[in-house]
């Protein structure tokens, strides 16, 4: 069961080092999708934190207000939402915190890119205009199932894939988040393929991340492996290296299909 609570915060945006972001913010701290695979908790190097991540929020009540200050006192730039947490979790529905974020930015004329696990964020649509927006949905595999097991509270492949098909039509710029790519569980050419089709059918890119194997990642995986494929957690830590013979594999593969597909494709980071 989720614990919800409410803090103040004294930042609302913070400068971004990640690929095409200038600024990240997160109207909340800590997220109750439950991805088992989830490496953001291990960014704060907190054992209690990673142990009970998935089953607390805390909503940052003022920074809606916070937010408007700050903005009058930076350069316009690009904005992620959200970069640590899910901005359109569960909670989002009740408290509309990231809602109101958007409405505050784009009177402020930044632009915003948002990546979701959630179908949420078509209550949005009527806000996010074809100009300075994009929309990234994660999605690592069309099987609703290993979708589910991975990630127990993200909405389904089906909702993710309307999410993806309403924004694209109204114009507005999409991509998928294929990541993390974890071997052996969703790196299947057929998982591939119909990734591929459907960035090819709604005009998204596809950007692809290997398994991230941050500070406890691995340990939260473990019950999930050794059920789904015994002993590959002692092979995963090779695999998944950098510039592993797997790594290049897979990623010769798939820019190969999307070449051919006529999909805009890279690696999340080079």
């Amino acid at each position: 069961m989720t614990k919800y609570s409410t803090i103040n915060c004294s930042v609302a945006i913070s400068h971004s080092k990640l690929p095409g972001l200038d600024y990240s913010l997160n109207p909340y701290f800590g997220c109750e999708h439950g991805c088992i695979y989830c490496y953001s908790p291990s960014v704060f190097r907190n054992k209690e934190i990673v142990k009970n991540w998935g089953k607390f929020v805390k909503a940052k009540i003022n920074i809606v207000d916070v937010l408007s200050k700050q903005l009058k006192k930076i350069p316009k730039g690009v904005v992620g939402m959200s970069t640590v947490t899910d901005p359109y979790q569960p909670l989002e529905a009740k408290l509309q915190l990231s809602k109101r974020c958007i409405e505050e930015l784009s009177a402020n004329e930044f632009p915003i890119s948002i990546q979701t696990k959630s179908d949420l964020v078509l209550r949005d649509k009527d806000l996010i205009n074809s100009e300075g927006f994009d929309i990234g949905v994660t999605l690592i595999t069309l099987d609703n199932d290993l979708a589910r097991r991975l990630g127990p509270r993200t909405s389904s492949p089906e909702s993710l894939i309307q999410v993806l098909e309403e924004l694209s039509e109204r114009g507005v710029d999409t991509w998928i988040f294929y990541g993390p790519v974890i071997p052996e569980i969703n790196d299947g050419e057929d998982n591939i393929i119909k990734l591929v089709n459907l960035a090819k059918k709604t005009k998204s890119e596809l950007i692809y991340d290997r398994l991230n194997p941050k500070f406890w990642v691995l340990d939260s995986m473990k019950p999930f492996l050794e059920k789904e494929k015994p002993g590959l957690k002692y092979r995963l830590p090779n695999l998944i290296k950098q510039n592993s013979e797997y790594w290049c594999i897979f990623r010769e593969k798939i820019e190969t299909i999307c070449s051919k597909k006529g999909v805009r494709c890279k690696p999340a980071f080079t």
